[in-house]
């Protein structure tokens, strides 16, 4: 699906949609837990549907009602089972590890971008500590054996989701489990929200070891809340002149892209350097912003070739087909305060350049047509039609 976005500003009020990344922390810890669980979840995504249906297919029961998700946990996990991850780097990297906890032969299907996405250094850590791990196809994953407590070790520096994924097996195995982090740790706030999450389901964590072997603790009920990463674009659309106002995103939040909130309204003021190392799904909105105003020099980028796109060359197409121009080294983008005129985009499949780039359509003169925008359905399925209801005016073509 293309889009044709006409310029023009938004007006209203959006109300933040539930946080993909503490959805699946939450939705795993009821899955694992001792009765069932309901989740206050107005409004699901492709990713979480991923990692509920995987769950699903390692026993617990996930049925979607009004308002929510009802998890009824695993009772006795099969033998072996088939795990659908579509293009969910967080529902592969989260249930790998817990489908080694389990010891269930669990083959993995990967789609999009996923199969070209790292797993490593979890791979070898997983088969140090008793799994076997293998490619029988390129879009596949077989995981067989069986995780067994004791030290694990793990670069800190090549993605968060590995840390979260070991975390969350370690509640699973009879017995202690420390994971040590070597390295420089990145997305550090990504880890605080999985302890958090844990911590919600009766499982505290010192430091990152973990006693496991007893089901986590049910709240019976609880509330996703109100995620940051999403709602970034339209507070990106109030400093960029919109009269638009966002609702229900918690300023105590661990989650590491609350950092828009200043950073935003920072750019509007100043050219900024900010490292990409926490906040890599922020950088497509903090592009455009940057290129409208001062410019800005983002640091620490080098994961960010290892998203849903090569982050990087996305951002780069995107701010330059925008009107804008942009530099790069292996580690550092330099977004140069140039304004923008409007153009096309090529989303790259990548649901944050797509909705980066709408944003960007209300300060241009010109139109903005995004390629393949029909990506936002990974992380915010109603994101086009909130769009319009702010005012946003597009036409859609089926291709």
């Amino acid at each position: 699906m293309d889009i044709q976005i006409f310029p023009g500003k938004l007006s209203g009020t959006v109300t933040a949609i539930s946080s993909k990344s503490q959805a699946h922390r939450l939705l795993i810890c009821a899955a694992f837990a001792d009765r069932p669980t309901f989740l206050i979840c107005p409004e699901t995504s492709r990713d979480m549907d991923a990692t509920a249906g995987c769950l699903e297919a390692l026993g617990a029961r996930i049925s979607r009602e009004e308002g929510g998700y009802r998890v009824c946990p695993v009772k006795r996990p099969p033998a072996s089972a088939l795990l659908g991850c579509l293009d969910s780097g967080s529902t592969l990297r989260f249930l790998l590890p817990v489908a080694g906890a389990l010891g269930v032969e669990a083959t993995f299907h990967l789609a999009g971008r996923l199969p070209q996405r790292p797993l490593s250094p979890l791979w070898e850590e997983m088969e140090r500590m008793g799994c076997r791990l293998s490619r029988p196809t390129e879009d596949t994953v077989l995981c067989q054996g069986r995780l067994r407590p004791g030290k694990f070790t793990l670069d800190g520096g090549v993605s968060s989701q590995f840390i979260t994924g070991l975390l969350l097996a370690a509640a699973l195995i009879d017995g202690q489990s420390e994971i040590q982090l070597t390295g420089t740790v990145e997305s550090r706030p990504y880890i605080t929200m999985t302890r958090e999450a844990m911590a919600i389901f009766g499982r505290e964590t010192t430091g990152f070891q973990v006693r496991g072997g007893t089901p986590f603790r049910s709240p019976g009920t609880l509330a996703v809340e109100g995620d940051w990463s999403n709602g970034a674009f339209f507070l990106a659309a109030r400093v960029l002149g919109s009269d638009v106002t966002v609702e229900g995103l918690s300023p105590g939040s661990s989650q590491g892209d609350r950092a828009a909130a200043e950073l935003l309204p920072g750019l509007r003021r100043e050219a900024l350097t900010i490292s990409a190392a926490d906040i890599p799904d922020l950088i497509p909105i903090l592009a455009v912003t940057a290129a409208v105003f001062h410019g800005a020099v983002f640091t620490d980028i080098r994961r960010l070739r290892l998203k849903e796109s090569d982050r990087v060359a996305a951002v780069t197409d995107m701010i330059e087909g925008l009107g804008g121009h942009v530099e790069s080294d292996e580690n550092t983008m330099r977004v140069y305060g140039t304004g923008l005129t409007g153009g096309s985009v090529d989303s790259r499949n990548d649901h944050r350049i797509a909705m980066a780039a709408a944003i960007a359509a209300t300060v241009c003169r010109q139109g903005v047509t995004i390629r393949g925008a029909e990506c936002t359905q990974k992380s915010y399925p109603r994101f086009w039609e909130e769009y319009a209801r702010l005012g946003g005016r597009y036409e859609q073509y089926i291709r």
